[in-house]
Parts: C-alpha cells; structure tokens; sequence
C-alpha cells in the first residue's frame, strides 16, 4: 500500500508527496509518526536556501532541535537520489536524524549516500522554492492510499 501525505501551509499553500516506505522503512514510519501526532504543525521551515532546499522540523526553531531521538540513516541501498521534490532527512551526522527534514529544490547530488532519501513532491514543488525562512506548516498529514 503505497503512502502518501501534504503539507499545508499557514498561507494556504499545499505540498504534496508519495514516501517510500520500502526503501527507507524506518525513516517513513518516523516521518508518518511525528506528522500523525502533529508533531510539525505549527512549526517552520526555519532553512531555506534558494536553489537549494526548505528544511524544517525542528521544534527550537533554529536547526538545534529533535524529536528527542534519533533514528538511523538508510542511504545503504537505497535507489532515491537526491533530485527536485526530494524529501530527505536531516541530521547532524551519521544516524543523528530525527525531527528535521528537507524538501530538495534541484538536483544536489552531493548529498546523495549521505542524508536518507524517504519521499518525494509530487505536487507544489514551486511552493517549497518560493518558502522563505520562517515559513510555517498549518497541517502536516500522512496516510494510505
């Protein structure tokens, strides 16, 4: 069954993606997790770099902040590159992810075997490029298709 989510975001625009739950099993049922606890609704996209990626998820505010644990990467195997509407976990090293998350604005293959790639856009990528830092997500949710 194939898993799919949106954010909405506190001006009304609306990301859509697909996750892969085969691929990175762990990090989707994190992701799935957090986002049915509300976990990220009410927070920010605190790191937006043009051209680059929207990262939020943390709930400091600043890139400091976790869900209070950490999860292992799953880069070994994985088919995902790092390209446009990727969703990735963030972290501060090896198996260091927890809350944060970005959303790839074009392709970075630099990142690619280092940061587990667990979803992607499939609708309203132009919203996560034109984010600015600060931007909040209204709702996040994750369901079944």
């Amino acid at each position: 069954m194939a898993k799919k989510g949106y954010i909405i975001m506190e001006n009304g625009n609306k990301i859509e993606f697909d996750l892969f739950p085969n691929e990175a099993p762990g990090t989707v049922a994190n992701f799935e997790k957090l986002a049915n606890e509300n976990f990220y609704d009410g927070l920010t996209f605190h790191r937006v770099i043009d051209g680059f990626v929207s990262q939020g998820g943390c709930p400091k505010g600043n890139g400091t902040g976790s869900a209070g644990y950490t999860i292992k990467c799953e880069t070994e195997g994985n088919p995902h590159k790092h390209v446009e509407g990727s969703l990735s976990m963030a972290h501060a090293g090896k198996d260091t992810g927890s809350s944060q998350f970005f959303i790839v604005h074009d392709a970075q293959p630099h990142l690619n075997g280092v940061h587990t790639v667990f979803g992607q856009v499939t609708s309203g990528i132009e919203h996560a490029k034109a984010m600015n830092n600060g931007d909040v997500m209204k709702e996040m949710k994750i369901f079944n298709d």
